[in-house]
């Protein structure tokens, strides 16, 4: 009976808040209560564990995360929220020292501080789960550029089942802007140029790191970047403003945001660090609120950028960091993740002078807590170790990473029919900086201790040929500069070879020992090959040798020379962890390529922009000029988006369009039927582009609503169907809003956005 009455006294004395019977809004208005301002702040805090203010070595910064964790590293600052890339820049023996150190900030969080509530751990996820031991996958254009919503689906699966299982409950960094401008170093992180197709993969996306029920332990917040924009920056510089009306925005940048949160239920945004028309984005109330929160009903967090809140002051519209976190409050940023004044003392003594209301800092409070207890951290805030080991790069893992990585590949010029490579022939050359580099596959983002083998270019040639088979390798010169010099001995072995394979592109700044030519903070006013690649290209095609170049890149590279004289051209972009046999799988065809471009890629930089989905007004100069548009070279790209070849031949034919007229809320059918009318087995892309020639506003001349990937064996043939609606056909008018106009629709069904096959009209009709 005593036992009894003791476990009622108990359960009577336990706080609503840790009452997992109760709703959400119950617990959190319980809890709120409890805090002081302190400890408030102290929640809206969850800093990057690579800034130095958390020490130097990692044993400081582990014992900076334990302090922070139980409130005692500083009298003002109590118990903090969370950690940002702490497994990545600290915990880089892999899996197991993960989740063991994650446990035991939980534990000290959960039985060590009055309230006892639990950590939220965010972790970058452009392309995988960014720690030591996360499977790497292919970055940005690479995944653009596989068309394949399944298989995108399947990866960012992955990348939060390894986050959830070594106790990481955030995946940030799923870049959804459209890549405006291939100059910004950190467009390599995007996935297209085109607005519906990065839409439809942020649509992916959420669906695959979120799911259905945020508690499960596969499933993490999909935190997307960077609100509502930075890839159209001034001048292509890293931060710089984003110089786009109203206009552009909605029309360009918000619908892969609409289709992420409003539809998708995302609950992570990290807030850009440009001003978007004047107006920095972390002191905007209008963007982070209005638009935001209002308008598509966002309900989870915003962080800021890293050093974001700093923004507000470079840009001059606070005077200093007490300043900026007024504003940057205000706006509605609740999480920092840099550990700055703005979100740390300054602000409490903003609160206690009255010059922020209290109810500002209460609401961004709620907002962590609702996360936290979506996540069901409350209830299990544990990991199990054991389990961490046995998911985190499985072999299943791998298999994705690797298909991924050979269906991002485009194969962009095969002359003659080069390609594939027979697996017989007597002698190769493999010539190039990033022909035997490892960590060059990987692209940015990706972990500072890589624990997994790499198979390199070199190596996955060199595992396709017989064993009598001369691979001979020569480096050839640096990604940069020019202390590298075998230009003559490159040369030399390429001109007693069958066939030379030449690797060149980019490099990354966290591998290369030298400067790094791409990713964040990497931004270029050219996009020509560096240091003497060119140069080691043009010698070894004078040799007269049949020359493949493959490019390893995270932007698009302007190689007029090489597109005009190079017989075989292979674009495989930063193919991540199985890049190197993904490679070799197509040169040699044990796999067909079905990648095609997800952006345009220029003859020159002064073209940019160059994207396909221009206004009338450049088809009409472009079309009517006097002379030649411009007077120094062709005003095409170089290659067009969607474009893409392969080993094999497909065919368009019996264009449907039905019903031929419908209302503003009506929807049409277009059918289509795609045969392989080749040898090999294969997979295309089918693209349909619409056109609204006349509109209210200028539209583009075709803007791509529909695309599906179909395998087909040779001879096979199939139907494809697409269903455009309102969302497909709507516009922005000149009042901001997104309408259907009535009038005639242009279809362009193409193997590219400059290879239209099928073309065909409906009208929508002027009334529902």
């Amino acid at each position: 009976m005593l036992v009894f009455c003791s476990a009622v006294v108990s359960q009577a004395q336990q706080p609503i808040y840790l009452d997992s019977s109760k709703s959400i809004r119950e617990r959190i208005d319980d809890l709120l209560p409890r805090m002081t301002l302190e400890e408030k702040i102290g929640q809206m805090n969850m800093p990057c564990s690579y800034l130095s203010a958390l020490g130097r070595s990692h044993e400081e910064k582990i014992e900076f995360a334990k302090k922070f964790t139980q409130g005692t590293l500083r009298e003002d600052l109590g118990p903090g929220g969370g950690f940002f890339t702490l497994a990545n820049h600290v915990l880089t023996e892999g899996a197991k020292q993960q989740a063991t150190f994650f446990n035991a900030l939980q534990e000290i969080a959960t039985q060590k501080t009055r309230l006892k509530i639990p950590l939220l751990q965010t972790e970058e996820g452009t392309h995988g789960l960014m720690c030591a031991d996360g499977t790497i996958f292919p970055e940005g254009l690479a995944i653009g550029s596989t068309w394949n919503l399944d298989l995108i689906e399947t990866m960012y699966e992955i990348a939060a089942r390894e986050g959830r299982a070594v106790g990481i409950h955030q995946l940030f960094t799923l870049v959804i802007e459209p890549v405006r401008d291939p100059r910004l170093g950190r467009n390599q992180e995007a996935y297209s140029e085109d607005p519906y197709l990065v839409s439809c993969i942020a649509g992916a996306i959420v669906k695959a790191v979120q799911g259905s029920d945020l508690s499960a332990p596969d499933k993490c917040v999909a935190g997307f970047c960077h609100y509502p924009g930075q890839s159209q920056p001034v001048s292509g510089l890293e931060r710089g403003a984003m110089e786009i009306s109203e206009w552009t925005l909605r029309s360009v940048f918000l619908p892969s945001w609409e289709t992420a949160i409003k539809k998708g239920g995302a609950l992570g945004v990290m807030a850009t660090y440009p001003a978007i028309d004047g107006i920095a984005t972390h002191g905007s109330s209008y963007l982070l609120t209005d638009i935001l929160r209002h308008e598509f009903g966002f309900e989870g967090l915003v962080l800021c950028e890293g050093g974001g809140l700093s923004t507000l002051v470079y840009e001059g519209v606070a005077k200093d960091q007490k300043d900026a976190g007024i504003l940057t409050l205000t706006a509605g940023v609740d999480v920092g993740i840099s550990y700055e004044d703005a979100y740390l003392k300054p602000l409490a003594q903003s609160v206690r002078e009255g010059l922020v209301s209290e109810d500002l800092v209460n609401r961004a409070v709620r907002r962590i807590l609702r996360q936290k207890f979506r996540l069901g951290l409350f209830e299990e805030p544990f990991v199990n170790v054991r389990r961490a080991q046995e998911i985190v790069h499985r072999t299943e893992h791998q298999e994705t990473a690797y298909q991924a990585a050979r269906e991002g590949i485009v194969l962009l010029k095969n002359e003659n029919q080069l390609l594939p490579l027979s697996k017989d022939i007597k002698s190769i050359a493999v010539i190039g900086p990033n022909a035997d580099h490892e960590k060059n596959l990987l692209g940015d983002y990706t972990s500072i201790n890589v624990t997994q083998d790499i198979v390199t270019i070199l190596e996955g040639i060199r595992s396709k040929v017989r064993s009598d088979t001369n691979v001979h390798y020569v480096k050839g010169c640096d990604v940069v500069g020019e202390d590298l010099n075998e230009i003559e001995q490159a040369s030399r072995v390429a001109g007693d070879s069958d066939v030379a394979v030449v690797v060149v592109g980019e490099n990354e700044w966290r591998t290369s020992g030298k400067k790094g030519t791409v990713g964040e903070g990497y931004d270029a006013a050219t996009l020509e090959l560096t240091g003497m690649q060119q140069e080691l290209v043009k010698a070894v095609c004078k040799t007269g040798t049949p020359t493949v170049v493959v490019l390893v890149n995270g932007r698009p590279l302007a190689t007029r020379w090489i597109a005009e004289h190079v017989p075989a051209i292979v674009e495989a972009w930063c193919p991540g962890e199985k890049g190197g046999a993904a490679v070799a799988d197509v040169l040699f065809g044990d796999y067909n390529p079905s990648g095609r471009l997800s952006i345009t890629i220029p003859r020159h930089v002064g073209q940019l922009p160059v994207y396909y989905n221009y206004p009338p007004s450049k088809k009409h100069w472009l079309e009517n000029a006097w002379g030649r548009p411009y007077v120094d070279m062709e005003p095409t790209p170089l290659y067009a988006f969607g474009h893409g070849l392969s080993y094999t031949t497909f065919q368009y034919s019996d264009l449907d369009i039905s019903p031929g007229k419908t209302g503003l809320g009506g929807k049409v059918l277009v059918r289509v039927t795609i045969k392989n009318s080749g040898e090999r087995a294969g997979a295309d892309v089918v693209q349909l582009y619409i056109n609204d020639p006349i509109s209210s506003v200028s539209t583009p001349v075709k803007e791509l609503k529909g695309f599906r990937k179909v395998w087909l064996k040779p001879g096979e043939s199939t139907r494809v169907q697409f269903e455009l609606g309102p969302d497909h056909l709507a516009l922005v008018n000149r009042h901001l809003e997104n309408v259907v106009e009535p009038g005639e629709f242009q279809v362009m069904i193409g193997h590219s956005s400059d290879n239209i096959v099928l073309q065909g009209t409906f009208h929508i009709a002027d009334r529902s």
